[in-house]
């Protein structure tokens, strides 16, 4: 085991159009300023990186490195969860997903899959121009309207909805192996890779793809009600990455892990600052326990804020109903 790097931070929830979150240079002074060392860069986001002209030109990746380099941080991976998320998409969510597609492909989901599958192909190579070894992203999903499983769900359909998805994604790994990178699907409710389950599924259908690896975040698991730890001494040698997010689920006798479609203040389960939450993030050194105990309790005198957070039957059925229910 040795020592992880960092801080890093990922920098889509920050980016914006007002100084300093509206250039790459401008926000990783900032994030430089409150003590981090790395960034994960969204892709899909100009201001950060054109993920294209990355995977064409070393030239230019190595421009965008020294723009990172020049705050005193590095690139730690790129990000294309949202191209991930389009690369499977059923067709009851293609208005709500269209949203994360330019404008060329909207409207039209065959051609925003080609899309998201090339996306995908030019994050690896400008991750090895870029001297990375790991990329994050999500599987999108076939299958997440049939989570819970009523109306049950037809005969083979789960067994459908794995095979076509692992279909989609076996080129692209292929691509990412080419380049040395490692694939990172972070495990994530709404994802058809969205537990152990669920990614064993996958895993088996890719063959066991070597570069079909885990981005850990136990806020998720917190918010399913998982065993987070657990996770990691069944997963560890797939888990190349790590988000460092804290979450808490509290039932009540009016709402449990559904959350009664309530917005994230009013829901049990959601997520918390680094430290308020049910993540236990304590394992470490004792002398350095000792160092940090006083300035802990310093720090954790809290200044009260005055703002909230928001802002019984079967079906007969076959394969091609089945494939009617995924959209393939």
């Amino acid at each position: 085991m040795t020592t992880i790097k960092g801080p890093g931070i990922f920098l889509a929830q920050f980016m914006g159009d007002q100084a300093p979150f509206n250039s790459l240079e401008t926000i990783c002074k900032w994030a430089a300023g409150l003590g981090f060392t790395g960034v994960q860069l969204p892709s899909w986001d100009n201001r950060c990186i054109d993920l294209q002209k990355a995977a064409e030109s070393k030239t230019y990746a190595d421009e965008i490195s020294g723009i990172v380099a020049a705050a005193g941080m590095q690139i730690t991976e790129l990000s294309t969860h949202l191209q991930g998320q389009l690369v499977a998409v059923n067709p009851a969510y293609d208005a709500l997903f269209d949203g994360f597609a330019p404008e060329a492909v909207k409207g039209n989901a065959s051609a925003r899959t080609a899309w998201a599958v090339q996306q995908l192909k030019y994050a690896a190579k400008a991750s090895q121009n870029l001297g990375l070894n790991a990329s994050a992203t999500f599987s999108g999903a076939l299958l997440w309207q049939t989570v819970y499983p009523w109306p049950q769900r037809p005969a083979g359909l789960v067994e459908t909805g794995f095979t076509e998805l692992a279909k989609r994604w076996l080129p692209i790994l292929n691509v990412y192996e080419e380049h040395g990178i490692d694939l990172c699907y972070e495990i994530h409710p709404g994802e058809d890779l969205h537990d152990g389950i669920t990614y064993e599924l996958f895993l088996e259908k890719v063959n066991n793809h070597q570069r079909a690896c885990l981005l850990y975040d136990p806020s998720h698991f917190v918010l399913q009600c998982l065993n987070y730890l657990e996770y990691i001494d069944h997963y560890h040698e797939r888990i190349k990455m790590f988000h460092v997010k804290d979450a808490e689920f509290n039932p009540t006798g009016k709402q449990g892990v559904y959350g009664g479609y309530q917005g994230w203040v009013e829901r049990a389960g959601r997520f918390r600052s680094l430290g308020d939450g049910q993540v236990n993030f304590k394992l470490k050194h004792p002398e350095t326990g000792a160092a940090e105990g006083a300035p802990f309790i310093k720090d954790h005198i809290i200044r009260v804020t005055d703002k909230t957070f928001d802002d019984f039957a079967g079906t007969g059925t076959d394969e091609n109903f089945n494939r009617k229910i995924l959209g393939i």
